[in-house]
């Protein structure tokens, strides 16, 4: 895939999601992972069987003003806002760190001022940190991963991916 990504979450309760979400972005290849005021520490996220802060670099930030990102890193927050764009109609930046809120709230003022774009899943109301994240995970690799087009029909047969040499996997 091309660029990097990291993802992390703010003022989180509950170590397990911080696991789920954790264990995740280590399955789809993030560069780091964060959080930002969050109870979190390996040994309470039980959830995160992959121990990603001990295979990827882990940063703890107490508020959203410490937080620091890579040069040219954008910030993406995932929040349910009116302004915010849905995540079916969002180009990802090659190089960004996506952002989660609290359980029971919302992104704080001061980070949502923090990020380049926000984004929403179109869904009736919201669901779990670990899912959410893992929905705009899978929309980053589908849009920036080197994938072929898809069919238009399930009889089609897949496109060849970009970098496959233009070979098509024979059916089974």
């Amino acid at each position: 895939m091309r660029g990097y990504f990291g993802i992390g979450v703010e003022r989180l309760s509950k170590p397990m999601n911080a696991g789920n979400l954790f264990r995740t972005a280590h399955a789809f290849g993030a560069g780091f992972v964060f959080t930002i005021d969050a109870a979190y520490s390996v040994k309470s996220a039980r959830s995160d069987t992959s121990r990603t802060p001990d295979n990827l670099p882990w940063y703890a930030y107490d508020s959203a003003t410490e937080l620091a990102l890579p040069e040219g890193c954008k910030l993406v927050g995932i929040e349910l806002l009116d302004e915010a764009i849905e995540l079916p109609r969002f180009r990802h930046p090659l190089r960004a760190a996506y952002v989660l809120g609290p359980e029971m709230g919302s992104l704080s003022p001061a980070l949502v001022a923090r990020c380049d774009h926000v984004i929403k899943i179109p869904t009736s109301f919201c669901v779990n940190v670990g899912i959410a994240g893992a929905i705009v995970m899978y929309d980053r690799l589908i849009t920036l991963g080197r994938f072929g087009e898809r069919p238009l029909s399930p009889l089609g047969r897949p496109a060849a991916a970009p970098d496959s040499g233009g070979r098509v996997p024979k059916r089974k």
